[in-house]
């Protein structure tokens, strides 16, 4: 019953889902997943936040005590948990609370800096990808360097037919790569998904079969 139950939940509200996106029917009309299906999806947002918090606190509790690698900072991820908590519950986020504060003095700098951060490990990435050992990596380099070229004042110097020769390369083998991509995300999304209407897929349960 521990699991038959949620496994029933799932299946029927994944199920219901479906119907409605694939079987035009007044039965699943909008105004029944308006009015009866998004309200309990809505209140499972709090149920997941609480589950979050829970998982945080019990992550670091765990490393401080088992003085895993770098558990000091175990004590800044819960101590900004905690104050946020306190400053979100005690005066609100409207413009001018500590929240906002907070929001706009600790978090948008840091977001900035580790955005920063990332430029230099994408260049990294891209010199690595870049080298040309094979043949499939040169032909990446080249298509890599015209494309860069026609984005720059210098790529009209080199020659005035680069920017069509970029344009076509992000036209057609471009996007040929990203739909194929795109058709197996979605492929395996579809997979995954009827794994758990069908109750195969049963991870979120806490593991185990």
């Amino acid at each position: 019953m521990k699991k038959n139950l949620p496994l029933a939940i799932v299946m029927i509200g994944g199920l219901v889902w479906v119907l409605w996106a694939f079987i035009p029917h007044k039965i699943l009309s909008e105004d029944f997943i308006n009015k009866f299906y998004l309200p309990w999806i809505y209140v499972q947002a709090p149920f997941g936040v609480i589950l979050g918090v829970m998982s945080l606190v019990m992550m670091h509790t765990a490393k401080i005590q088992r003085k895993a690698p770098k558990w000091q900072y175990s004590f800044f991820a819960l101590g900004g948990l905690v104050i946020t908590c306190i400053a979100g519950f005690g005066w609100g986020t409207q413009n001018g609370s500590p929240m906002m504060w907070m929001f706009t003095n600790m978090q948008m700098p840091m977001s900035s800096t580790m955005f920063a951060l990332l430029a230099f490990y994408i260049a990294s990435a891209a010199y690595k990808a870049f080298r040309a050992r094979s043949p499939e990596a040169t032909v990446l380099l080249l298509a890599a360097v015209v494309v860069m070229l026609a984005q720059v004042p210098l790529g009209l110097k080199v020659s005035k037919h680069l920017p069509d020769i970029s344009q076509w390369i992000l036209d057609v083998p471009n996007n040929a790569a990203k739909r194929g991509i795109l058709l197996g995300i979605g492929l395996g999304s579809v997979a995954t998904s009827l794994k758990i209407l069908l109750g195969i897929e049963r991870s979120y349960l806490g593991g185990g079969d």
